[in-house]
C-alpha cells in the first residue's frame, strides 16, 4: 500500500476519520485507481494504525460506494459511475444556485470581505499545479458560500456528494496535461453574491456546475473508453500468445511423432 502517504495522519481528532481521509485522498489523486485492491492488513501497516479503525473506515468508504468487495479477499476501489455523476451535477447545479442566492442576500458584505482570500488560494493551487491543493481550494470555498447561506439543510444535503465529486475533480485533473483555471468563474460568482445580485450569483453558479458537469463527464467518458479499448486490445494480445503457442506445441508434436516413425 505504497500509494497512501503516512504524513497523511495528523490533524484529525479520530482515527476512522484520518483513515478515510488518507485513503479517499489516495483514491482521489489516482494513487489508488479503480480496480485497485485494498488490504486492511496493508493499509494498517502503511499509516502506523491499529486493525479497528482501517476496518471502520473501509466500511464507510464502502458503504459511500467508493469501495467494493474484491474477488477472493479484501476490497477494491470502485469504478465511477457515470449516471450517478450526472445526477449529482444536476443535483449540485440546483443547490449551488440556491445557496449563492440566499448568501448574496444575506451575507453580501461578508462574502465581499471574506471571498478574495479563498479565490487567491485557488489561484495559487493552480499555479503551483497541485492537484490536492487545487481540490481543497474548490470545498473551501463552496463550503464558503454554503456558510453564507445560512441554511444548515445545504452541507447536510452536499456531504455525501462530496465524496463522488472529490473523486471526479481528482480523475480528471490527472488526466489533463494543463488544469483548466475554473478560478475566474468563481470569482464572478463570488462578485454577484458581494454586491448582493440574488439573480445574477444564481445563474452564475448554475451555469459553473452545469458546465464543470459537461466537462467532467466527458473526460470520463473518454477515460473510460480508453480503458476499455486497452482491456480489449490486451485481451487480443493474450489469445494471439496463447494461439502461437498452441501452434508451437503442435508443431513439436508432429515433428517427434515424425521421427518416432
Amino acid at each position: 500500500m505504497k500509494e497512501l502517504e503516512t504524513n497523511e495522519i495528523e490533524t484529525y481528532p479520530n482515527l476512522v476519520e484520518q483513515v478515510h481521509k488518507a485513503v479517499l485522498t489516495a483514491i482521489s489523486e489516482g494513487r489508488l485507481r479503480p480496480g485497485a485492491r485494498i488490504i486492511q492488513e496493508g493499509v494498517a501497516r502503511v499509516l502506523g494504525v491499529s486493525r479497528q479503525p482501517v476496518q471502520q473506515a473501509l466500511l464507510l468508504l464502502k458503504n459511500q460506494g467508493v469501495l467494493l468487495d474484491a474477488p477472493g479477499r479484501g476490497l477494491q476501489v470502485a469504478p465511477l459511475d457515470l449516471g450517478y455523476v450526472r445526477n449529482m451535477y444536476d443535483m449540485r447545479a440546483v443547490v449551488e444556485g440556491l445557496a449563492s442566492r440566499r448568501a448574496a442576500s444575506l451575507n453580501a458584505t461578508r462574502a465581499k470581505k471574506e471571498g478574495p482570500a479563498y479565490i487567491q488560494a485557488g489561484m495559487d493551487a493552480v499555479a503551483e499545479q497541485s492537484y490536492r491543493k487545487m481540490i481543497v481550494a474548490d470545498m473551501a470555498l463552496h463550503q464558503f458560500i454554503y456558510d453564507l447561506a445560512e441554511n444548515p439543510l445545504i452541507p447536510v444535503a452536499m456531504d455525501a456528494h462530496w465524496i463522488t465529486a472529490q473523486r471526479v475533480m481528482g480523475q480528471v485533473l490527472n488526466k489533463e496535461e494543463k488544469p483548466r483555471n475554473i478560478w475566474t468563474q468563481h470569482a464572478d460568482i463570488l462578485e454577484a453574491i458581494g454586491s448582493g445580485n440574488e439573480e445574477q450569483a444564481e445563474k452564475l453558479a448554475r451555469l459553473h456546475i452545469s458546465a464543470a458537469a459537461d466537462f467532467m463527464i466527458n473526460c470520463l467518458e473518454e477515460s473510460q473508453f480508453s480503458a476499455s479499448l486497452k482491456q480489449d486490445q490486451d485481451a487480443h494480445v493474450l489469445m494471439a500468445v496463447e494461439s502461437d503457442t498452441r501452434d508451437s506445441k503442435r508443431k513439436k508434436l508432429a515433428q517427434i511423432d515424425l521421427a518416432a516413425h
